[in-house]
């Protein structure tokens, strides 16, 4: 993805279903999940495990705790936005050879892990709280250093020249030693490279975070059009609420690349944080074994699915993506019958958000759009409390459909 390479051409063996599927995209607008990809394009990782790039580093993450001032506070929490950007957006293109279409997960799907560093424990639960219109829900948190970021997002996808993608969603990273909260809202997508069968991500417009302190940060996002323009670049100001189009109240700038080094100055040109992508460590996520995990934990209940892509066999893909969707399929009508609704395991529905509404005045046109994402949702603590291997407290039945 737009990193420093776009990935390999595609086989000679894969053209026609290529230009199948390029016609396919032509006429489309809506769920990007719900499109059938030749196997080369597609991924072995589910959408769910797309949650775990914000916190690849919990050093960036808990850094803003260490600092006392509040503005510098709102520069550390900048950069650590901005140091996810890159494995959000860009890592698969750089590890696969090109952008893959993900695996499109299914209503109650999960992923659990957790980092062990110097920051010391920082655990990660990730749901897909609902499939029609698909969203994914997740909550991050550090207990040593009192940080939590949860938030839940869903696409939607047009197609002109290229696929463009509107995140709809927000995350609320939550700092306890100050009683801090810091909205943060998504930046839109677009994805390049589709002519010649290697796609990558291009990010585009403006996102935004804003801080109950009084700060707001705006990213804006440009990369290489058909005649100029760098790759990946990003510009930013952190200016007072209500500032924006100030000039001489910007605090602080950014510019660069979010795949590779950005720095941050204050309004005197000195530099005061930088970031190298090529010079930071990731720390790794631990999961569970696949033969632990909870037959609704994504790399379980995938497993079939994710060896046959790797094996470029689309007609066993074909079969044991049917096997998950018809037995997802049964128990909808079930709990339709019975006018019941699946229970989520770590998150709610809510009727509104107190951050979101008190922080988004500062974002132009910011709204929760409740209705393109099937709700509100939010951690739910006392769930998570009660949930223990395995996570689901499944009748036979169902267990019998995930073997």
């Amino acid at each position: 993805m737009g990193g420093e390479q776009e990935g390999a051409a595609v086989p000679q063996s894969s053209k026609g279903s290529w230009s199948s599927f390029l016609k396919q995209m032509s006429s489309f607008n809506g769920d990007l999940s719900t499109m059938t990809a030749p196997a080369f394009i597609l991924s072995t990782t589910s959408l769910t495990e797309f949650s775990a790039y914000w916190a690849e580093m919990p050093r960036h993450l808990v850094a803003p705790v260490t600092e006392a001032n509040a503005e510098k506070r709102m520069v550390l929490v900048l950069k650590w936005f901005l140091s996810t950007l890159k494995q959000q957006y860009a890592s698969r293109n750089e590890k696969l050879g090109s952008e893959k279409k993900p695996l499109n997960p299914f209503l109650g799907e999960l992923f659990l892990g957790k980092w062990e560093d110097d920051a010391g424990t920082t655990q990660l639960a990730s749901e897909q709280v609902s499939h029609h219109p698909p969203v994914t829900a997740y909550s991050i948190w550090n207990n040593k250093h009192g940080v939590r970021l949860q938030g839940y997002n869903a696409q939607k996808a047009s197609f002109g020249r290229t696929i463009n993608v509107r995140q709809v969603g927000h995350a609320i990273l939550h700092i306890d030693e100050y009683d801090e909260d810091y909205l943060i809202t998504l930046p839109g997508l677009h994805i390049e490279g589709l002519i010649t069968g290697s796609p990558f991500v291009e990010l585009n417009g403006s996102s935004y975070i804003v801080s109950s302190t009084g700060y707001t940060a705006k990213i804006d996002y440009s990369g290489r059009g058909w005649l100029s323009g760098a790759k990946n670049s990003l510009s930013a100001t952190i200016f007072p609420h209500g500032k924006e189009k100030s000039k001489s109240d910007v605090l602080y700038t950014a510019e660069g690349s979010w795949t590779n080094d950005f720095t941050i100055k204050d309004a005197k040109k000195n530099t005061v944080e930088s970031y190298s992508a090529k010079k930071e460590s990731k720390t790794p996520l631990k999961v569970a074994d696949i033969k632990d995990q909870d037959p609704l934990e994504s790399r379980r209940a995938w497993q079939k699915v994710a060896a046959a892509i790797e094996k470029g066999d689309l007609n066993t893909t074909s079969s044991e993506k049917s096997v998950i969707e018809e037995s997802q399929r049964a128990l909808r009508k079930k709990e339709a019958a019975e006018g019941k609704e699946w229970e989520r395991r770590f998150f709610s529905r809510v009727k509104s958000s107190a951050p979101f509404e008190k922080l988004v005045k500062e974002v132009p046109g910011g709204s929760l759009e409740a209705n393109q994402t099937d709700g509100i949702w939010v951690f739910d603590g006392e769930k998570a409390k009660e949930a223990k291997p395995p996570f689901s407290k499944l009748s036979e039945e169902i267990k019998d459909g995930w073997k």
